[in-house]
C-alpha cells in the first residue's frame, strides 16, 4: 500500500476482471442470498431478470476479494524492491452503493477503483482518509455496480 502522502486524487487502480459462472452463483446464493433468481434457472426465467443473476451482495464480495488480493501483489512488490508498505484500514464504510444491471451468468466484470478525495484525519493524525469510487462495468462496457468507500490509509512518518 502506498502512504497517503504518495495517494492523488484521480489514480485509478484496475483491480481486476471476473466471470461469473451458474455454480458460483447459486453457491453464493444458497449461503447468503437464496431468492430464487439467484437459485434457479427456471424461476429466473419467470422473474423480473428473465435468468439466473448474481446476487448484488456476489458482485460487491467478488470486488473485495480482488481488492484484498491487488493490494497484498502491490505490496509483495514493493517489499521485494525494499520499499516500506504503509498501513491502511480500517475501512469507514460505504455509501451511494448502486446496482444499475444484473449480472448473468458468463458475464466478465472488470472493476476499477479511483480516489475520489483525500484529506488528514482528525482523530488519527498518522492517518489520511481516502475516499474511493469504485466501479464495475460488464464485457459490453455497461456499469452493473458502483459505491464509494473510505479508509484509513498511514501517512509517511516524518525524519527525525
Amino acid at each position: 500500500m502506498k502512504y497517503y502522502d504518495d495517494i492523488r486524487i484521480g489514480d485509478v487502480l484496475m483491480t481486476g476482471r471476473h466471470v461469473f459462472t451458474a455454480d458460483e452463483i447459486k453457491s453464493f446464493a444458497r449461503r447468503f442470498d437464496p431468492q430464487l433468481f439467484h437459485l434457479d434457472e427456471e424461476e429466473a426465467v419467470r422473474s423480473h431478470f428473465g435468468a439466473l443473476c448474481a446476487s448484488g451482495w456476489h458482485t460487491a464480495s467478488v470486488w473485495m476479494r480482488l481488492n484484498v488480493d491487488y493490494r497484498r501483489a502491490e505490496s509483495d512488490a514493493a517489499r521485494a524492491r525494499g520499499e516500506a508498505i504503509a498501513q491502511s484500514g480500517p475501512a469507514l464504510g460505504v455509501r451511494d452503493l448502486k446496482w444499475f444491471k444484473p449480472v448473468y451468468v458468463g458475464d466478465a466484470i472488470d472493476y476499477k477503483s479511483e480516489v475520489s478525495d483525500l484529506r488528514v484525519s482528525n482523530s488519527r493524525p498518522g492517518f489520511g482518509l481516502m475516499m474511493v469510487l469504485t466501479t464495475g462495468v460488464n464485457q459490453n462496457g455497461v456499469p452493473v455496480i458502483s459505491f464509494i468507500s473510505t479508509t484509513f490509509v498511514e501517512r509517511r512518518p516524518e525524519k527525525p
